[in-house]
């Protein structure tokens, strides 16, 4: 057995472990394949993501599919054998946020792969009934692994509220915004911008489903999208950049009364806004937290759209070359869309 452990900035390590058998009223499932999520990329590169510095060594990796392969007493729904995708956040079910069904908000959540919180790069993991979800029929388990980062998406257009005819601009074209943006052609969009620096990354936005895509290493993004659409701007943008001043970018490439998303994670704790254009446009400025009650569309969409979605997996290895992973996004080389580690 093995467990990929970040032990300090910049390093992984891959160690034996035995995982504990499941207790009473758990499931334990070999993890197939997990999703190298932005987050994660955080957590190597700087130590900590959205404020929360790192403790460790600590196990990273939230964008899991596997196998049931045991079950601990009193579980009867799942058996040894079933495929399925595993939600990583472990709810409380009674503080005011989850019962009223805002369990993204929950007080007492444990996320696994947070600080203190073991998380999927390893062999297996135990959890309750309730976080495992049916992986569809003829899913691949890499593949799979996306449903996570689409939940993401889908969460974020309760906020975007995407409608047939409209128009999007989506910053940053790693598989968070990539997601977005097929997420947004399956919805009717009806011309999307892609904003994405890497030439490679603005080829897999086009497969996803952009229509136009914009270097803003090579020209001003904001005056590109103006342009295009006669000054008036877009009706909805999804910041899953967190880079720089992306967040000001969207709120200028947005018309008024634009819906302004951001879904990434910046890495400063605090960002200057430009309020007043903010208020001028009388634009709606929503922040995303994980999602919310999205998974099991999320995995319809992944099985009924896989050919939209799957390009997107780019590298499939084993979990022993985490620490090439790792490098390799942060440097984005090798044309890396999404790397998928494989327990």
């Amino acid at each position: 057995m093995a467990v990929a452990l970040l032990t300090s900035l910049r390093t992984i390590e891959v160690r034996p472990y035995e995982p504990d058998p499941p207790g009473p009223g758990e499931v334990q499932v070999r993890v197939a394949a997990v999703g190298v999520c932005g987050s994660d990329l955080h957590n190597f590169c700087e130590g900590s993501v959205g404020g929360m510095p790192c403790v460790y060594p600590m196990v990273l990796g939230h964008e899991p599919t596997g196998v049931v392969s045991a079950v601990g007493a009193g579980v009867t729904q799942w058996s040894p054998g079933d495929r399925v995708a595993l939600e990583a956040p472990l709810y409380c079910y009674h503080c005011e946020f989850c019962m009223s069904g805002r369990h993204n908000l929950c007080h007492h959540v444990r996320f696994l792969s947070n600080a203190g919180e073991p998380g999927f790069f390893r062999d297996h993991v135990n959890l309750p009934p309730v976080n495992l979800l049916p992986l569809p029929e003829g899913l691949g388990m890499a593949e799979g692994t996306l449903f996570e980062p689409i939940a993401i998406a889908l969460q974020s257009f309760r906020f975007g509220q995407p409608r047939l005819g409209e128009t999007a601009a989506v910053i940053g074209a790693g598989p968070i915004g990539l997601v977005t943006i097929a997420c947004l052609r399956l919805a009717g969009v009806a011309r999307i911008w892609a904003v994405e620096p890497v030439a490679h990354r603005r080829e897999l936005a086009r497969i996803a489903g952009a229509d136009a895509s914009i270097d803003p290493s090579q020209t001003d993004p904001v005056r590109e999208v103006l342009r295009e659409t006669g000054q008036r701007g877009v009706d909805m943008v999804f910041d899953c950049a967190g880079k720089g001043d992306s967040h000001n970018q969207a709120i200028h490439m947005g018309a008024p009364a634009a819906r302004i998303v951001i879904t990434a994670l910046p890495s400063e704790e605090r960002l200057p806004i430009d309020f007043h254009t903010l208020r001028r446009k009388e634009q709606w400025f929503f922040p995303v937290r994980r999602s919310n009650h999205r998974s099991e569309l999320a995995l319809r969409l992944l099985a009924e759209h896989a050919p939209l979605f799957a390009p997107m997996v780019t590298h499939r290895w084993p979990l022993e070359r985490a620490q090439e992973a790792f490098e390799t996004l942060e440097s984005y080389a090798g044309g890396v869309g999404k790397i998928v580690l494989l327990p």
